[in-house]
């Protein structure tokens, strides 16, 4: 699922030492994440779109 944190919140991914990206991230569907959103720590978010591919050929 795609979560980025509530406003004003700041939540630490278990194990990786580090916060929740401010522009949101995937993270598994756990037990600890379903906690997250049901507390108000995190919010569903759709994902940035991708961006474009840069071309693999130079034009001559």
């Amino acid at each position: 699922m795609f979560v980025k944190p509530a406003p004003g919140r700041a939540v630490r991914i278990p194990g990786a030492r580090r916060l929740l990206s401010e522009v949101g991230e995937t993270v598994p569907d756990s037990t600890f994440f379903q906690l997250c959103l049901r507390n108000g720590d995190v919010v569903e978010a759709s994902p940035p779109p991708p961006l474009p591919a840069a071309a693999s050929e130079v034009p001559q």
